[in-house]
């Protein structure tokens, strides 16, 4: 263990996350961590073995000596102490940021984004197991992704998560008082966590990444203060704020209701990244004009969901320009096609805002939502149908909005029984039951399915079941009756 630790320092320096002269002090805090007192010869690194091949090791001499428990919680913090001692303090980080800034604002996130994943706070190999792929649809190719890397709790984590005190602190996962946090089985570790400052208009949002990262440098800014997030004026202004900031990246806010909206609705704030979505290459079957702004470009994309595309070179036009669409699409209701804007005093629409900065020119797309349910459809009427739900039955936020599919992990059990049925290795009842009507209709449409080409009728049939989702979270679907709704909400913006 002491050879180890030499070489896990030794990496360290190396990949330039150490200087030279840390190096007796990094052997020492990693004694101290696993209770040693004695550090033994240098050793130089293997070239072959990683940073995280060594952390591997240290974790699990702290398990042998019972130094800690073997659950994934203990696991996790162990793993974050290690990398914390090699990663740099939040303001030494935020100052190298900044500076490379000055430079480019691609070399600072490039900057950042790689120590997140040298540090282990991006899990990198966990990432690696993710099913991903990408289909044609008639709304051009969309992408899927069967998501692997969050790991699921075993039996024992799970009792000992039941036993841990209420702790209050941080009051959410997206608080900046999560950097550095110790963390505990209800709770992430944190302790290799940075969170980059942004200076906006009003306030001050961390800047960091997501651990468990959808798409290139997906990214999340939070509001340094825990507040409830919204869609508005402000919202508006601030990811626009963050793409001048960071022009090579998109910007993007979740709706604020439930059921469109995302899973933290407690915390104020957005997601961004550097990926080009499916959503933004999407072509518009109409230009539209929208009299009260004149130097803000329209148009209505072809999409499964409702989407108005704005462009200028002016933010405050875009910004003034969204604020009056939301303003009156939480008013606007289209009985006929079931948008209903109030229920009593319930509001049921919203937008899901992406910005970005494209040919010279500030984009905001406005994705109308309306969050209804009926007796016909108790999840939403404005949500992934039932028949459809044995694919993805979960939130439609952001991330699928614009073309990226987060599928859950149980598809890849279920989707091996589908795929022994349509090779004729088993029978339809030994297919998972709520995938049985799915693999019967591919059986029937599909004239040869071998060996060979079953993965390919999967992702094929994945994508356009994702396609079906999307469209039925569009509140003016792509049809003639739906188009021509679309049009009456233009012109009763140009009424007002």
């Amino acid at each position: 263990m002491q050879k180890t630790i030499h070489q896990f320092v030794d990496k360290a320096i190396q990949l330039n996350l150490l200087d030279e002269l840390d190096y007796n002090y990094s052997v020492n805090r990693l004694l101290a961590l696993l209770n040693l007192k004695e550090a033994g010869a240098p050793e130089s690194a293997q070239t072959e073995t990683t940073l995280l091949d060594y952390m591997d090791e240290l974790v699990q001499y702290a398990k042998e000596k019972d130094i800690i428990e073997e659950t994934q919680s203990d696991t996790e913090i162990m793993e974050a102490r290690i990398m914390d001692l090699i990663t740099p303090l939040p303001s030494e980080v935020n100052h190298v940021f900044w500076d490379k800034y000055n430079e480019s604002p691609e070399d600072a996130t490039d900057y950042f984004y790689n120590l997140s994943q040298q540090n282990d706070y991006i899990k990198t190999r966990n990432i690696a197991k993710n099913i991903i792929f990408s289909g044609e649809s008639e709304y051009g190719d969309l992408e899927v992704t069967i998501n692997l890397s969050k790991p699921e709790k075993d039996p024992k984590e799970i009792a000992k998560a039941s036993k841990q005190a209420s702790v209050h602190y941080p009051k959410c996962a997206l608080c900046m008082e999560n950097e550095g946090y110790e963390g505990h089985a209800n709770h992430a570790a944190r302790q290799n966590h940075r969170i980059i400052r942004l200076d906006l208009p009003k306030e001050t949002y961390g800047f960091q990444y997501s651990p468990y990262v959808y798409y290139n440098e997906h990214s999340i800014f939070l509001n340094e203060t825990h507040m409830p997030m919204a869609v508005d004026r402000k919202c508006f202004n601030n990811i626009l704020e963050i793409v001048k900031i960071l022009p090579h990246y998109f910007v993007g806010s979740n709706a604020d209701l439930p059921r469109v909206g995302g899973s933290i609705l407690a915390h104020d704030h957005y997601q961004g990244g550097h990926h080009t979505f499916p959503m933004e290459k999407a072509k518009s079957f109409k230009n539209i004009n929208i009299k009260r702004f004149s130097d803000v470009e329209a148009e209505l994309v072809h999409w499964p969901m409702s989407v108005i595309r704005l462009r200028s070179e002016n933010n405050k036009a875009l910004v003034d320009a969204s604020t009056f669409i939301l303003d009156q699409w939480i008013n606007y209701s289209d009985e006929g096609l079931d948008i209903i804007a109030f229920t009593d005093d319930v509001r049921h629409n919203t937008v899901t805002p992406i910005a970005r900065f494209k040919d010279g020119k500030y984009e905001m797309d406005l994705v109308l939502r309306n969050n209804r349910v009926s007796e016909e459809h108790p999840d939403g009427i404005f949500h992934p149908h039932q028949d459809v739900q044995h694919i993805k039955k979960e939130n439609i936020g952001l991330i699928e909005v614009m073309g990226l599919a987060v599928l859950p992990p149980r598809l890849v059990t279920e989707l091996e029984t589908v795929k022994a049925f349509l090779l004729n290795q088993s029978s339809i009842e030994e297919v998972t039951s709520i995938h049985q009507s799915w693999a019967k209709e591919m059986s029937e449409k599909t004239e040869t399915i071998t060996e060979e080409n079953v993965q390919v009728v999967l992702e094929e049939n994945l994508t356009e079941k994702f396609a079906r989702v999307l469209e039925d979270a569009g509140v003016f679907k792509q049809t003639d009756e739906g188009r021509a709704g679309f049009i009456r909400f233009i012109d009763a913006l140009n009424q007002v």
